[in-house]
């Protein structure tokens, strides 16, 4: 799992260790843009995407549009070898669950200047048979809204809209599974 700089890992295990840190974060910052952007709380309202610089495979997408079905954020980059881990197990959920209501949502954050190029990506979509949505989260808008540090990451959102599971790096996939099944089979 890459991690988006050595401050934020001094900053996080300082926040655990003193105990104020974990799912239940939250706040707003204000970003360049002038738009204010929710953070993600666990068992809150999943924030929106956010300064998307593109959309690959679906019109834009909101939250609130979203309603009702269940959604895998998984925040990813292509030049991330543990995000290209990741990928067969993500595209595998979304063969298996999309007649039944899962969204996936793939949001590219770059990591690199070279990462940015809608092209690039776009070879990359097609070599790992990526065929759901994708936001290209260009300026880390998203990613900041999440409050997100590592690639790859997980977040499940029910059909509510509230983040019920996070998951950061590569494995996990039964329990990613299951959680998805369960909010599924509950909704039906």
């Amino acid at each position: 799992m890459i991690i988006r700089s050595k401050l934020a890992v001094a900053s996080v295990l300082s926040l655990l260790i003193s105990g104020l840190a974990g799912p239940a974060m939250s706040g707003e910052v204000a970003p360049a843009s002038g738009d204010r952007v929710q953070f993600a709380e666990a068992a809150n309202a999943a924030p929106d995407f956010v300064g998307i610089s593109n959309w690959l495979n679906s019109a834009p997408l909101r939250m609130s549009d979203l309603r009702g079905k269940v959604v895998l954020v998984d925040f990813w980059t292509y030049g991330c070898i543990n995000c290209v881990r990741t990928l067969p197990y993500v595209t595998q959920l979304y063969e298996k669950y999309k007649d039944r209501g899962l969204i996936i949502v793939g949001v590219h954050t770059p990591e690199f200047p070279f990462e940015r190029s809608t092209g690039n990506v776009q070879v990359a979509m097609k070599r790992h048979g990526i065929n759901y949505p994708v936001a290209q989260d260009n300026d880390s808008a998203t990613w900041n809204a999440y409050r997100n540090q590592y690639w790859p990451a997980q977040y499940i959102v029910d059909q509510r809209g509230k983040i019920v599971f996070q998951h950061a790096g590569e494995g996990q996939y039964e329990e990613i599974d299951r959680t998805i099944q369960k909010l599924l089979t509950a909704g039906s």
